[in-house]
C-alpha cells in the first residue's frame, strides 16, 4: 500500500457515516465537574451519539469526569488511572455496567482523553469557553443529532480521528491528548502484540546512526526503540544522546527501528488492573504525582542503573529513582503476560499528516491551511472535516463577494466580500473578511484583515 492510499484509507474509516470507528466507551478526564457536564450531553448528541440501529443499546457511552486531585496535580500516569477508577464508577451507578469485567472478557474498547488545564498556550481562546480548553471551537461545522449544525471543537476532531483505532482494541484501554490530529500513514489496524502499546514514528528500516540520530533531534524527545527479533519488543528512553541511548538500549538485543515518541498508548486489562492495584494507596488518598514515561514505562523497559542515570538528569536523587524501579520491577514480575510481550509500539508512519491545535499560532496556521488547493495534506484535512464546498449550510446573499479559495460553514451573511478565509456560524449584515478566521461571531458589521482571529464575538451595536 502507497503513503496515499494509506491516507486515503485511514480518512475514509474516519468519515465513513455507514460505519463510524468509535470506541464502545469514551472517558473525558475534566478540570471541574461543570466540564464534565457538558462533555457528556455534547458528545452524546454529536460525535459518539448512537446511531439509529443501537438506540437501544449500551453503547457507545460517554463517561465525563474531572480531576478532583490534591494541589499540583495527579500527573499523567495517576491522573490515567483515578480517571479509569471514577468512570467505573459512574458506569456501575448511572447504567448498571461493570467495565473492568467487560473489559477483561474484551467485549467492549475503551478510550480516555485528557483534556485538563485553562490552556493557556492557546489564550486567549479557552477563556472564552470558560476555561474549556478542548472546547475551542475550530472554524468548520458538523451537524448534531438534532439537526442543527455547530462548529466542531477539538475535542471531537480528536475523538473523531483516534477511533479508528478501536475496532482493533478491544479489551484495551487506549489513553489520548485532547488537542492534536493526525491521519497516519502506516495502516491502522492490527493484532496487538503487547500488554502495553505506545504510539510513536519510527524512522527508517534501520537503527539510526549517531549522525542520523543527531539530524532527527531524538536528542530532544521520548523515543521508542523496537528490536529487531520476531517478538518486536520495544523500550523508552528520553532526551539523550545517540551513544547514551545504545548503552541503555542493549538489554533489547539489536535494535531495528527508532522513533520519537506520541505519548498515546494502550494497555491490556492485565496491566491496567496492576497499576490501579499497585497504585492504591495514591488512587485512594489522591496524593503522589506520577507519569507514564518516567514512572510506568522506563521502570518497566530499562535496568536499574539506566533509570536512576536517566532520572538523575531529571534532578532526582538515586535512591528515590532506584526505589522507584524496584517497586515497578516486583509488580512486573507478578504479571501474567500469556501470548503478549510487556511493551511494544504502533508506528502512525513517517508521513502521517498532523495539525496540532495547542498554540494559538498553530490554531490558526493548521485552520487556514484548509484553503490550499494544490496541498494534498489541505486535501485531506478538507475530507475528514466534511467540506465539500466552499459554502455549506449557510444563507449568503447574492450580493456576497466570495472567492472561489473561502470556506464558509453554517453562516448568514446579506452583504459584503469574503476572501482568502475561513468562516463558520457566522450572523451579520455586512463583513469585511480577507486572509482571517472568524468563528461564532454576531455582529451587523464584521471587519477582519489579514492574520485576524474573531472568536465568540456577539455585539448588536450599529458600527
Amino acid at each position: 500500500m502507497t503513503t496515499k492510499e494509506a491516507l486515503d484509507a485511514a480518512v475514509a474509516a474516519m468519515i465513513d457515516p455507514s460505519s463510524r470507528s468509535l470506541y464502545d466507551v469514551t472517558i473525558i478526564c475534566t478540570t471541574d465537574d461543570h466540564q464534565a457536564d457538558y462533555w457528556s450531553k455534547r458528545l452524546s448528541e454529536g460525535v459518539c451519539s448512537k446511531p439509529s440501529d443501537k438506540a437501544g443499546s449500551d453503547f457507545p457511552l460517554v463517561l465525563a469526569v474531572s480531576e478532583d486531585w490534591s494541589a499540583g496535580g495527579a500527573g499523567n500516569g495517576l491522573g490515567t488511572l483515578y480517571a479509569y477508577q471514577k468512570a467505573c464508577r459512574v458506569a456501575k451507578e448511572k447504567h448498571s455496567l461493570d467495565l473492568p469485567t467487560l473489559l477483561g472478557e474484551k467485549k467492549i474498547s475503551a478510550a480516555l482523553y485528557h483534556t485538563a488545564g485553562k490552556g493557556t498556550r492557546l489564550a486567549p481562546l479557552p477563556a472564552s469557553e470558560n476555561n474549556n480548553k478542548p472546547g475551542v471551537k475550530l472554524p468548520f461545522c458538523h451537524e448534531l443529532s438534532d439537526g442543527s449544525f455547530a462548529p466542531l471543537t477539538v475535542l471531537e476532531a480528536v475523538v473523531k480521528q483516534t477511533g479508528v483505532y478501536a475496532p482493533s482494541r478491544l479489551g484495551r484501554l487506549s489513553v489520548f491528548w485532547g488537542d492534536q490530529v493526525f491521519v497516519p500513514s502506516a495502516p491502522f489496524k492490527y493484532t496487538p502484540t503487547h500488554h502495553v502499546d505506545i504510539m510513536c514514528t519510527l524512522l527508517g528500516e534501520t537503527a539510526p546512526t549517531a549522525e542520523e540520530w543527531a539530524e532527527h533531534g531524538l536528542d530532544k524527545y521520548g523515543v521508542i526503540a523496537v528490536s529487531k527479533g520476531e517478538e518486536r519488543n520495544a523500550a523508552q528512553v528520553e532526551k539523550v544522546d545517540h551513544a547514551t541511548a545504545v548503552k541503555m538500549l542493549k538489554s533489547l538485543g539489536d535494535i531495528g527501528q527508532v522513533g520519537p515518541s506520541l505519548g498515546s498508548f494502550s494497555v491490556s486489562a492485565t496491566i491496567l488492573e496492576a497499576l490501579c492495584t499497585e497504585y492504591a494507596s495514591e488512587l485512594s488518598a489522591k496524593s503522589g504525582k506520577f507519569d507514564t514515561d518516567p514512572h510506568f514505562w522506563m521502570p518497566l523497559t530499562l535496568p536499574e542503573a539506566d533509570y536512576v542515570s536517566l532520572m538523575s538528569q531529571k534532578g532526582v536523587e538515586g535512591e528515590v529513582s532506584k526505589a522507584h524501579h524496584e517497586r515497578m520491577s516486583k509488580m512486573k514480575a507478578g504479571l501474567t503476560l500469556g501470548d503478549l510481550g510487556l511493551f511494544g509500539a504502533v508506528n502512525v508512519g513517517s508521513d502521517a499528516c498532523w495539525w496540532d491545535y495547542g498554540l494559538l499560532k498553530l490554531y490558526f496556521k493548521n485552520n487556514i491551511v484548509a484553503l490550499e488547493k494544490d496541498d494534498s495534506g489541505a486535501a485531506l484535512l478538507r475530507r475528514f472535516l466534511g467540506v465539500t464546498a466552499n459554502k455549506m449550510s449557510s444563507t449568503i446573499d447574492d450580493s456576497v463577494d466570495v472567492d472561489e479559495t473561502s470556506l464558509i460553514s453554517a453562516s448568514s451573511i446579506k452583504s459584503g466580500s469574503v476572501k482568502n478565509s475561513v468562516v463558520s456560524a457566522v450572523k451579520s449584515l455586512d463583513v469585511q473578511i480577507d486572509g482571517a478566521i472568524v468563528v461564532n461571531c454576531t455582529a451587523k458589521k464584521i471587519v477582519a484583515g489579514k492574520n485576524a482571529i474573531l472568536y465568540n464575538i456577539v455585539d448588536l451595536s450599529d458600527e
